[in-house]
């Protein structure tokens, strides 16, 4: 009995020592596929690179050379393309459009903004340029620079939102009983304007009006009034999942 009380005694505490080695297997295992995820092409020169060290450091393989891989296979290049596709078309888009405004629209120039950003094209169309006061019709002026706008949008495969707003100037007479309706009827006018005489697919475009309450100046000033009555054409950068087609 003494004996082997003597032995537990002698026995080192804590876990075995191997477990220490499989610890270390387990923290190179995990570093070794956080570099495979960090890389968005895997090519032979990186795996010869990677392979090696991890044969170093497993102690194996250390006289065998490392077959060469096939060439790459690009694990995010599909949607890195996606996205660099969308992001030349907004830019070309919004280059033409700019080029547009230069050429044919001198006179009107201060009343149109086109503002590229990473995510969208805002096409701003000042409502002093494009419709009378309290109206929903589109001024003849303006319908040239609407159809080369939807000519360049044909296209697109993203998705198209006509904005509505006002200023906060309430309506007093008319066929429009505030703010909102007016902006709603004034979106609906240049989504249908498009549609007639642009290959723009229907399904791509909605209409929205937001009346006085998304502003971009006071509203205090006549030129802030008068930016603030527009309708803006946004155009989406990223390509849209066209829905199934239903079967009849």
């Amino acid at each position: 009995m003494s004996g082997i009380a003597e032995t537990q005694k002698k026995q080192d505490p804590g876990a075995p020592k191997w477990v220490v080695t499989f610890g270390d297997l387990m923290s190179l295992l995990l570093c070794f596929f956080v570099l495979l995820l960090s890389f968005s092409e895997i090519d032979r020169q990186k795996y010869k690179q990677v392979a090696g060290s991890l044969a170093q450091a497993f102690g194996v393989q250390r006289q065998n050379k490392v077959m060469d891989m096939p060439k790459g296979i690009k694990m995010i290049a599909k949607d890195f393309d996606q996205e660099m596709i969308a992001t030349r078309l907004k830019e070309e888009i919004g280059r033409e459009i700019q080029e547009e405004l230069e050429n044919r629209l001198q006179d009107v120039r201060d009343q149109i903004e086109v503002d590229a950003n990473t995510e969208e094209v805002v096409i701003r169309l000042m409502g002093e340029s494009t419709f009378d006061s309290g109206k929903a019709e589109i001024r003849q002026n303006l319908k040239p620079l609407l159809m080369k706008i939807g000519k360049l949008l044909s296209d697109n495969d993203g998705d198209i939102v006509i904005a509505g707003h006002t200023d906060d100037v309430p309506i007093r007479r008319g066929p429009y009983t505030s703010n909102l309706k007016l902006s709603i009827a004034r979106a609906a006018e240049v989504a249908e304007f498009l549609l007639a005489n642009s290959k723009i697919n229907p399904a791509q475009l909605s209409t929205m009006g937001f009346g006085e309450y998304r502003p971009i100046e006071s509203n205090k000033t006549v030129i802030g009034r008068q930016k603030n009555r527009r309708v803006e054409i946004i155009v989406g950068s990223v390509p849209r999942i066209r829905s199934p087609q239903t079967v009849d």
